[in-house]
């Protein structure tokens, strides 16, 4: 009877002492601190290697799309998976579109609190030669880090030009 009364205050112990170091190992994790000026400089740059991408009149994978991501655009049905998107812009690449510029800016964005996915909203610019205004509009994008690397996984846009 003794013995398995110290076995169980031992076991009691044991217990207790593993539940008081776990919550102590709890208390201790940091919050993640989001940077979300960093973010905003991260997610522009891959607007601006985008557009000079597009400019250059060579649609390659930059890694700006993940695999399953998908286009919403007015007027069609949204483009799905990275090579149909790919594809789509690679046929608005012309001989009539050469000399224009296409330019992104990103406005804002909304980090998730681990950082793993950000909506961004922004504004583009599509120009002539001469940078006169063909197209231009507002867009967001769902970006998920994906192997440490953000990539847009959705995207919309919508032109602000008025109809013809």
């Amino acid at each position: 009877m003794r013995t398995k009364l110290i076995k169980a205050s031992l076991l009691l112990f044991i217990l207790s002492f593993t539940v008081a170091c776990n919550s102590k190992k709890e208390e201790q994790t940091a919050p993640t601190v989001i940077d979300k000026e960093q973010i905003k400089k991260e997610i522009q740059a891959k607007e601006d290697e985008f557009a000079a991408t597009y400019n250059a009149a060579e649609m390659k994978n930059i890694g700006y799309y993940a695999d399953d991501a998908i286009s919403f655009s007015q007027n069609k049905a949204p483009l799905v998976g990275r090579q149909a998107i790919v594809e789509y812009l690679k046929a608005g690449i012309d001989s009539s579109s050469k000399g224009n510029k296409i330019s992104f800016v990103t406005n804002e964005v909304f980090p998730s609190s681990d950082g793993n996915q950000v909506v961004e909203i922004g504004y583009y610019k599509l120009g002539d030669s001469t940078d006169v205004a063909i197209n231009t509009g507002n867009y967001m994008v769902l970006f998920e880090k994906r192997d440490g690397r953000y990539v847009s996984v959705r995207e919309m846009s919508a032109s602000d030009m008025p109809l013809e």
